[in-house]
């Protein structure tokens, strides 16, 4: 009888045990939503980070053109001392404002000679794109590059016969600008085409090997000071694309971020009719 009764307090001890770990174990949807929050965490910091590097990038940019066209001394140069306030703004580390300022140079940070190193690849989503580049590495930048676009998925190919190559100046903004005003101007300076942009500043587009030629003379044509000189790729209406699949856009947003990352990447150009 005794007997009996140890039994049965051990079977009922052993249900009990097994009741509290299943109590325990159905706490576990508390971490799995946990880690749903972290996801979120994760693609929003992504988001935010593909957005920064785009911003670095543009206003590198505008620190190396406005130091080619006025030099780099900010004293002297009033576009310059406006990149670099926003630049300040943007919270861009002072290694990547140097090196801009360097380039608009045509210098590394080191002081040495830059050369332009023109990258072409497909991406993922069928997208076509063009890299500019300027380094004093060229053998390096080329090997990271094509090491990146492999990485997530694209192929290092022959592209720019998508694009045409142009020449374009932007001038400074004023008030009440109209292409139609400065034609004339525009075909004595030798241009291909005149436009207003959507800031309202004239945009004057040239053969580019006439860029700096024809920039600066339909300057002293019009009284107008020039804001950008620079060359650029422009793809050809008919053979541009759009990214229809989610997953694709947001591996070439990735691969995008990446590349604008690398000191040495100028411009990148795209046949997409989406905002990568």
């Amino acid at each position: 009888m005794e007997m009996a009764l140890q039994w049965s307090r051990l079977r009922q001890l052993r249900v009990t045990s097994v009741c509290s770990a299943c109590r325990r174990f159905s706490s576990g949807p508390v971490s799995f939503s946990g880690h749903s929050k972290w996801s979120t965490i994760k693609h929003d910091k992504a988001k935010n980070d593909k957005s920064k590097s785009k911003e670095r990038q543009m206003v590198s940019k505008e620190i190396s053109n406005a130091t080619q066209l006025w030099g780099p001394d900010p004293k002297y140069n009033p576009r310059l001392t406006l990149a670099l306030t926003n630049a300040k703004r943007a919270s861009i580390p002072k290694i990547i404002i140097e090196a801009a300022i360097a380039r608009g140079q045509g210098l590394s940070v080191t002081g040495q000679a830059l050369e332009s190193l023109t990258i072409e690849a497909m991406l993922p989503g069928s997208v076509a794109a063009v890299i500019e580049c300027q380094t004093d590495q060229k053998a390096r930048v080329l090997q990271d590059i094509r090491h990146s676009i492999k990485t997530f998925g694209g192929t290092v190919t022959p592209t720019t016969f998508l694009f045409e190559k142009k020449g374009r100046v932007i001038m400074e903004k004023k008030e009440g600008l109209n292409a139609d005003d400065y034609l004339d101007q525009a075909i004595e300076a030798g241009a291909t085409d005149i436009i207003t942009d959507e800031e309202g500043r004239l945009v004057v587009f040239t053969d580019p090997s006439e860029t700096k030629k024809v920039g600066e003379l339909f300057s002293k044509l019009s009284g107008l000071t020039i804001e950008v000189l620079e060359f650029f790729w422009d793809p050809n209406q008919d053979t541009m694309v759009q990214v229809q699949d989610a997953e694709q856009a947001e591996i070439t947003g990735n691969l995008l971020s990446s590349l604008r990352d690398e000191p040495s990447v100028q411009d990148i150009y795209l046949n997409t009719l989406d905002k990568l």
